[in-house]
């Protein structure tokens, strides 16, 4: 009696285990851009895997080893020029990183900047606004 009690016992703890890890499943692993582009797409998804790194989830920049300005409430941000050129030239310690985005990626990532952290922009910036900045700023890629 005491064999099948405990039997039964280890089968509702297997069954109920498996019953729990099915419903909360582990998450996913982060994903990594392969090559030498980015695979996000959107800018809320290119900002948080990309731009927040450095100047942090909710824009307000960092101090540390280096200085990352704040991006929430930047009125340098008015300017689209000014971003295009930022993300394609690089500025300061910040590397080129729109080199490594299609037009569209790159316009999606300027939109989210100029729309969020407290920022009003709304004038939107297409992906032939990036095309012909790319050639201003000689970024091919």
């Amino acid at each position: 009696m005491r064999a099948n009690l405990s039997a039964a016992l280890l089968c509702a703890a297997v069954l109920s285990c498996g019953s729990v890890l099915a419903q909360d499943p582990s998450p996913a692993p982060p994903s990594l851009s392969q090559g030498r582009g980015f695979d996000e797409q959107g800018g809320a998804a290119l900002y948080a895997n990309v731009c927040a790194a450095c100047h942090q989830a909710d824009a307000k920049g960092a101090v540390g080893a280096a200085a990352y300005p704040a991006l929430a409430e930047n009125g340098n941000l008015a300017s689209p020029d000014y971003v295009m050129s930022a993300i394609f030239q690089g500025i300061g310690a910040m590397p080129p990183v729109g080199r490594m985005m299609s037009d569209a990626q790159a316009a999606d990532v300027i939109n989210y900047v100029r729309t969020h952290f407290g920022n009003r922009y709304d004038d939107a910036v297409s992906a032939a606004d990036v095309t012909a900045a790319r050639a201003q700023f000689g970024s091919g890629r």
